[in-house]
């Protein structure tokens, strides 16, 4: 029996314990939560026969084995018999821990035998061995009570050997409310199973929701005489005001390193894939992501930006209005930066001699040279781990990382984690828009956050489903939802017209519980370089583009007051801070999409109806799923609609009718009488 046992698994599970969750890739990299967070553990558990099973979760905070808190009892969840949760919040950071213990229950079997058998009729005498057992069961309960239950445990358990008493008279202390309630929080447990142990690693509030700004610094410099000047940080500095009023909470800055002077690409490159457009002049200033030239490398400012003093007085500037800097960190280089020259072996050397430049067919990219991993691991380990600190020492505690999925997996998972070691409040976002299972696997290994293909889901079917698909990987996969970046431009932007903007943000603000969006959203840019493409004309990743600001939101042709309100609304419903909840509800229009998202620990809802065509009024009946808001299938409530004050009475059946030109969509908040639980999981 033994050596069966051994040979084909654990011989000491007595229960069956399966399908734990959170649990990353069998428990090889840990499960994600944040401070505050309420984290769902579930598991399926199981016996042979027909004894009552119960369950409880030891979970561990950092440097604490957890077996001296108090038990917390998972209870049965969901449609299937024998699927279990309990809930559970960290309070600080750092890397936590659980494990399932499984048991049989027996004071649960007694008292369900001894409810059916009186309801079946039958009297003392045929309950005379129900009644003795369930007296030893208290007598073992009333040795471990404290002297204010003991008393009581013990007085119920001489009530059942009573037998000058009547049966109802005998059984009523041990089924009393009361005692039922003590018994629950300290149970008889037999055949005690258990789990292996799972970590969760738990970040900053700031890793699961956040409002994500990206500008250029150098394109904030004043235009003098109709040219444009290159910005520094201190005439960045002055727009970090009106993004604060916008509601964002990061600042995300592309590269502000030395750009390589070397190939250097000019404006419009994407018109020119396999080369530059015109003979580059002193005045252009070439791609942030081609780092490095004469004056420096990753760990220098360019010297047009300001210092490092500069730069640090800009991150000082930027908690002042309550935000955060986050960094972009792109492991490539020019051939003009000095890592070219002091390690070539760090770079892939062609037949010919010459180093490769990175290529996306059609595309050249002749100012930048990929990093090679395989030449000198210990030594590119060793600079980019040095790097890294340079900026944390400078105030960043955000990493926005180029194109990981281009570099060793290993490599991150180290360096990610060596950070985390010493600077555990360090984010990490993936910038990797590539095949699916790199992307997951990048955030299963440690990245904080990823971005994702919300870009090009654009039709109801598809963002339902992959909105499911991220709901049901939010242990581990973090979504960022950017409506554009430098080099994205979609074509709904392009063709949608000022509603398909609205559209877009809505989607992006009140589906993820962090997005993001690139300056110029705000004005309606929406003209790509060429028909077919998605980068912009004039893309700011080769010249400099200052903007009207004030004078856009002056004249109404902004939609920063509209940012404002979604990233208010945001902050003001817990329920649109997670992503766990999700759930998408049915609409009789295709072109009208309908999702609620709610809060374990509160009352608070959020219930989204967003038209989905920028050109047309849309009308529909809403069919919501109730029960997944804590509700009976009859009952009504009241939403107030966060966008425009209008307040409605609604129920399941509901009338919809978006026009886009005046609002494409409907943001209710509801705030129930009682605390909505975890729905039942994703299908």
């Amino acid at each position: 029996m033994d050596s069966v046992g051994a040979m084909t698994g654990r011989a000491d599970l007595r229960l069956g314990i399966t399908d734990v969750a959170p649990v990353v890739s069998c428990g090889s990299f840990s499960a994600r939560a944040v401070v505050g967070e309420h984290v769902p553990i579930t598991a399926t558990i199981f016996r042979e026969g027909h004894d009552a099973v119960a369950a409880n979760v030891v979970w561990s905070a950092p440097g604490e084995d957890g077996d001296a808190g108090p038990l917390r009892r998972l209870e049965k969840y969901g449609e299937q018999p024998d699927r279990w949760l309990t809930t559970v919040v960290p309070d600080r950071e750092g890397r936590w821990s659980f494990r399932i213990e499984a048991w049989s229950d027996p004071l649960a079997t007694w008292r369900h035998a001894v409810e059916v058998k009186v309801e079946a009729g039958q009297g003392a005498e045929e309950l005379a061995n129900d009644l003795e057992e369930g007296a030893r069961l208290l007598e073992r309960v009333a040795a471990e009570a404290g002297d204010d239950w003991r008393g009581r445990v013990t007085a119920a358990a001489e009530a059942l050997r009573d037998t000058s008493q009547e049966l109802t008279v005998r059984i009523a202390p041990a089924l009393a409310a009361g005692l039922q309630r003590y018994l629950y929080e300290h149970p008889v447990r037999e055949l005690l199973t258990s789990s292996p142990r799972y970590e969760v690693w738990v970040d900053r509030r700031e890793a699961l929701f956040g409002s994500w700004y990206e500008f250029f610094p150098r394109s904030e410099g004043p235009v003098v005489g109709g040219i444009p000047t290159h910005g520094t940080f201190a005439t960045a500095a002055d727009r970090l005001p009106a993004v604060a009023d916008m509601g964002f909470d990061i600042v995300y800055l592309p590269p502000i390193h030395p750009i390589g002077t070397v190939n250097r690409k000019g404006p419009n490159t994407a018109q020119f894939p396999g080369g530059n457009p015109h003979e580059i002049g002193p005045d252009d200033v070439g791609s942030p992501w081609a780092i490095g030239s004469a004056e420096g490398g990753h760990d220098a400012v360019h010297p047009q930006l300001g210092t490092m003093e500069d730069f640090e007085a800009f991150v000082e500037r930027t908690r002042e209005l309550g935000m955060e800097v986050a960094l972009d960190f792109a492991l490539q280089a020019a051939p003009d930066h000095p890592w070219v020259e002091a390690h070539p072996e760090w770079f892939t050397t062609k037949p010919d001699g010459t180093i490769a430049y990175a290529e996306n067919p059609p595309k050249k990219y002749q100012d930048i040279y990929p990093v090679n991993f395989d030449n000198d691991p210990e030594g590119i380990y060793a600079e980019c781990r040095r790097v890294i600190q340079v900026w944390i020492d400078a105030g960043v505690t955000i990493f926005r990382v180029d194109n990981p999925h281009t570099k060793p997996l290993n490599f991150w998972h180290w360096l990610i984690w060596d950070v985390k070691q010493s600077h555990p409040d360090v984010l990490f976002l993936a910038e990797a828009f590539t095949r699916p299972a790199m992307m997951h696997q990048l955030a299963r290994l440690g990245f904080t956050q990823s971005y994702t293909y919300f870009t090009w889901r654009t039709e109801r079917g598809e963002i339902e489903e992959y909105g499911r698909e991220l709901a049901t990987n939010s242990h581990y996969m973090r979504p960022n939802f950017f409506v554009n970046t430098p080099d994205i431009l979609h074509e709904s932007l392009q063709f949608g017209g000022p509603p398909m903007f609205k559209i877009r943000a809505v989607l992006a603000s009140m589906l993820s519980p962090t997005w993001g969006v690139y300056s110029g959203f705000e004005l309606f840019e929406h003209v790509a370089v060429k028909p077919g493409s998605e980068e912009y004309l004039d893309s700011e990743k080769y010249r400099l583009r200052p903007r009207d600001w004030a004078g856009a939101e002056a004249s109404g042709r902004s939609l920063a007051p509209y940012l404002r309100r979604l990233n208010e609304i945001r902050r003001a419903h817990p329920a649109l801070q997670q992503l766990r909840t999700l759930r998408f509800h049915q609409v009789d229009n295709p072109n009208l999409l309908c999702f609620t998202k709610t809060d374990p620990g509160s009352a608070d809802a959020v219930l989204v109806v967003v038209n989905l065509s920028s050109h047309n009024t849309q009308i529909g009946t809403t069919a919501l799923d109730l029960p997944t808001l804590g509700l009976d299938w009859h009952e009504r409530f009241a939403v107030t609609d966060e966008l425009t004050g209008a307040r409605y009475d609604w129920g399941q059946f509901n009338y919809v009718e978006l026009d886009p030109y005046r609002e494409p969509a409907h943001v209710f908040g509801i705030s129930f009488p009682r605390p909505v639980q975890f729905p039942p999981p994703v299908d």
